[in-house]
């Protein structure tokens, strides 16, 4: 009989690689390299969308009221108008006092939904796309550090949805991510009621003041295989109605081998999410060239659906360095952000 050949036992510490030989039991990234600070302190999100709120802080308001941002002019009257707020350009034309309001400056209010259904759980880079999408969460929440400013967390099972409540300040945003660290991972195959749909959903009922909408997901539904970007996903309409009040920030996370199949024989792809299990020999170049075509029609149809839906688009790949990924978009969002969050007529901005 011949002899069996020995292998060695695989190491102990794989990382994000043990991800495709089972499923994760724990986070990929620890707290402190979730968003180096230091480069964020130059960048600044920007907001043009006009907010609603109690307190005074950096940004656009709805209503007049002390703030920096002049608002319409209208008539002076006498006794109730402080005569410091006439605009003598608007009077000299007109030869009748008028005076300019301002627009209080209010402060932001975002709220990011993380996607943890099975899908995120892989990763074979060093890190899960779950992860890649709790340092994302963490990069903007750096990024809107302003006064008064706050940020809470919706987290996204098939099963339920966690909510974690609004707070300012750096060390309440450093408690959220360590929540959402801490999640316990969702097994594969879990079923509840809730898909992408139906969280953002959820969020735009329940978070009703007006502010910013961080969306983190890889945008994959279960057992939707179309590949037409004419046919909308099941969760765009859902953004389109969040976008009306909101500025929306769509985070899509993916993995490397999601969009690049490699060279690897004989290869069984299981969804986590449904029972599809199919082998595909991936040293076919003609198979691997169909399969990276799909993928690449399938992200292709997101991007538009996002587009479409009016939400600020980034992708962001367990292969490449999130926060240089982030700070390239924040720089570009500054020429189309006005443009791209434009309200519906007779809705304000």
């Amino acid at each position: 009989m011949a002899p069996q050949p020995a292998f060695a036992p695989p190491p102990e510490n794989l990382g994000a690689v043990a991800s495709v030989l089972a499923e994760p039991k724990a986070a990929t990234i620890p707290l402190h390299q979730l968003a180096p600070e230091a480069a964020l302190r130059r960048l600044e999100l920007t907001v043009v969308r006009r907010l609603e709120g109690f307190l005074h802080g950096d940004h656009q308001g709805l209503l007049p009221g002390p703030g920096s941002e002049a608002n319409d002019a209208r008539a002076y009257v006498p006794g109730q108008d402080d005569v410091r707020k006439i605009d003598w350009a608007v009077t000299a034309r007109t030869t009748i006092p008028y005076v300019r309001d301002t627009i209080a400056d209010r402060e932001l209010e975002i709220w990011a939904l993380l996607d943890v259904t099975p899908s995120m759980n892989w990763g074979t880079e060093g890190v899960t796309k779950r992860d890649l999408g709790i340092a994302a969460i963490a990069t903007i929440g750096f990024l809107s550090q302003k006064m008064g400013d706050r940020f809470g967390g919706l987290v996204m099972r098939p099963d339920q949805i966690k909510r974690y409540p609004a707070m300012s300040g750096r060390t309440a945003l450093y408690g959220l991510l360590r929540r959402l660290l801490t999640e316990p991972i969702v097994s594969d195959h879990t079923t509840g009621p809730f898909s992408l749909a139906a969280g953002i959903q959820r969020m735009a009922r329940t978070e009703r003041r007006r502010g910013m909408r961080m969306i983190v997901s890889d945008f994959l539904t279960p057992g939707d295989f179309e590949l037409d970007p004419n046919v909308e996903p099941e969760w765009e309409r859902p953004i389109r109605q969040l976008a009306v009040r909101n500025q929306v920030l769509a985070v899509e996370v993916v993995d490397r081998h999601e969009v690049e199949f490699a060279d690897v024989g004989e290869l069984l792809i299981r969804d986590p999410e449904t029972d599809f299990l199919r082998y595909v020999n991936t040293s076919d170049d003609a198979a691997r060239e169909r399969m990276d075509a799909a993928t690449a029609a399938q992200r292709e149809r997101i991007r538009i659906a996002l587009r479409r839906a009016g939400a600020a688009h980034i992708q962001l790949r367990t292969d490449r360095d999130w926060v240089h990924d982030i700070a390239r978009f924040v720089l570009a969002y500054r020429r189309t952000a006005s443009m791209l969050h434009q309200p519906p007529a007779g809705v304000a901005r």
